[in-house]
């Protein structure tokens, strides 16, 4: 301990989380990820120690610090419509696509010892990164989810695979075939539907066979410096999705003109554009009236990416905030030993625990889905949950857990604040609460068998509280049936049914034991620290958040 250290300590100041490995403090995460190769295994440490060294975290901050800025027009008033990221966002791209963060679950090559559980994998490095800075993981997703958009067109997925596969990032303001490696964004809300793009406006000519000319605007348009767009526009026959280069390949514009970028409560490092363009030319996926299926099946992978980042940003903040408790001493013992603050870190930590559980039960199922119907069911089913109540949780989550830092925990200095500003996007971005609901009824109207099939699966898992739980879901769905507005009931009580379930699996007894008994069987509750003396809640403490050293 440095002299300044020692002083700090002094004066009842804990040190800061950091140089704390995230993968190995956290034994959830462990446990998840057992049975995975030795080298991927090493690599997630090597990844946990890098996530909350004091380097990364100076770029996180400095990332969010420096926004994104736009340069709509040159200094002879020619269009550059280019935006212009702080170099510590460069940093943060470049490590995290040398892991593969949007790439690895296409690449044939990457994590061959272990292909049938790519997405997995990349769901631990991406909870793991997540943990540092989630702002630069937004185009990383598109990215990555845009691969199963352009399936929908072999002979533009061989010509643009190679270049979403490379792990050599690369920002130059050059034509996508001309770099090593390209980003991929994705348009889809205009100003008069957001959610409900069967009303967008934006319109595309076919030109010649599978190149149609786009005019329009996007209301929000993600990562806007992509090398290409996801984007959805009418075509005579109906809604068609194309890619949509952002330059020609002689290096000309390609027709987008950058609006402004959204001023937004979080997400500061990523920018968010508005943009019109007119002659645009871009590539049909799919059929010209099968958009919104094709981009679908992007969207989709997208939704588990939420769960995953929500879950790393709420470990983290726990994690913080557990740190501060145990080095803080208030009124005769350490803050973490107060029996109230005690229940409050013990019942946040059972949700955490719950969230990550369900996010890599979900990664799971893409995994398996292909060659196993039930897991085919859960993936279809529990999408739309997962996205649902992970994200949902979050904000709540990390404002409690930095009222336990106290009124140092509410100053942009700390990770924590970093945290919680991003908390709302992800329940916000690829589909909101409501259309997670909405999309669970679209389930139960057009496959109810799916249900039945995943509620086997539960009830198998969670044992004893099983028959119970299933009969109160049954009910639920019925409720639903004749009462859509019923929809969120139904997605939660599955959600923590499902989470439930996945922690009984893993062998958490205890912890799913708290789990079930405070959420699906105790009373109403709004706020945290609601365990009774039933629960042990050091021990919930304790294991789930281990003291260091």
């Amino acid at each position: 301990m440095t002299s300044a250290e020692e002083k700090l300590a002094e004066l009842n100041q804990p040190s800061l989380w950091s140089g704390i490995n995230a993968y190995r403090s956290d034994p959830l995460i462990v446990d998840l990820t057992a049975a995975l190769p030795r080298g991927t295994r090493e690599d997630l440490e090597n990844m946990g120690r890098y996530v909350t060294s004091p380097e990364a975290q100076e770029l996180a901050r400095m990332a969010n610090q420096g926004a994104p800025q736009l340069r709509t027009h040159g200094p002879r008033g020619e269009r550059l419509d280019v935006v212009e990221f702080h170099p510590a966002w460069h940093a943060l791209m470049r490590r995290s696509m040398s892991v593969g963060l949007h790439s690895s679950v296409w690449d044939p090559q990457a994590d061959a010892d272990a292909k049938d559980q790519a997405h997995k994998i990349r769901a631990a490095r991406f909870y793991l990164t997540a943990q540092l800075e989630s702002g630069h993981l937004c185009p990383l997703t598109m990215t990555s989810a845009s691969v199963a958009a352009l399936s929908a067109s072999p002979a533009v997925q061989k010509d643009w695979a190679p270049k979403i596969l490379s792990r050599k990032y690369d920002s130059s303001n050059k034509p996508a075939m001309q770099k090593s490696a390209v980003t991929i964004g994705m348009g889809m809300t205009e100003k008069q539907g957001g959610t409900d793009v069967r009303s967008n406006k934006s319109t595309a000519e076919k030109v010649s066979e599978g190149i149609y000319r786009l005019s329009g605007h996007k209301w929000f348009m993600s990562a806007p410096m992509s090398d290409a767009f996801i984007m959805l526009a009418q075509t005579k026959e109906g809604m068609g999705c194309f890619l949509v280069p952002r330059l020609l390949e002689d290096g000309s514009a390609n027709g987008l003109q950058f609006q402004r970028l959204k001023d937004k409560v979080g997400n500061r490092s990523n920018a968010s554009s508005e943009v019109e363009f007119s002659d645009t030319f871009g590539f049909l996926l799919g059929g010209p009236d099968a958009g919104i299926r094709t981009i679908l099946d992007m969207v989709t992978l997208t939704r588990l990416d939420c769960a995953l980042a929500s879950s790393g940003i709420m470990r983290a903040s726990l994690a913080e905030a557990v740190h501060h408790t145990r080095g803080r001493s208030v009124f005769g013992k350490m803050l973490v030993n107060q029996p109230i603050m005690t229940r409050v870190l013990a019942d946040m930590a059972l949700d955490v625990a719950a969230a990550t559980a369900l996010s890599f039960r979900l990664a799971d199922a893409f995994d398996k889905a292909r060659g196993n119907a039930e897991e085919a069911a859960y993936a279809r089913v529990m999408t739309p949950v997962a996205k649902y109540w992970c994200c949902k949780i979050a904000p709540a989550l990390i404002y409690e857990a930095m009222e336990c830092i106290g009124g140092s925990g509410y100053i942009e200095e700390r990770p924590i604040a970093r945290h919680y500003r991003e908390a709302p996007v992800n329940a916000i971005w690829e589909g909101s609460g409501n259309v997670m609901a909405l999309d669970v009824l679209r389930v139960l109207t057009r496959g109810k068998d799916l249900f039945e099939t995943v509620f086997t699966g539960l009830a198998r898992d969670l044992g004893p509280a099983g028959k119970k739980t299933i009969d109160v879901l049954r009910a639920a769905m019925a409720l639903c049936e004749r009462d859509e507005g019923a929809a969120r009931l139904l997605v939660e009580q599955l959600a923590l049914a499902a989470a439930a379930a996945e922690l009984y699996r893993l062998g958490a007894g205890r912890i799913a034991d708290a789990f079930i008994e405070t959420r699906l069987a105790g009373g109403w509750r709004a706020t945290y620290g609601m365990l009774d003396s039933r629960f042990d809640a050091t021990y919930i403490v304790d294991l789930l958040y281990p003291p260091a050293g």
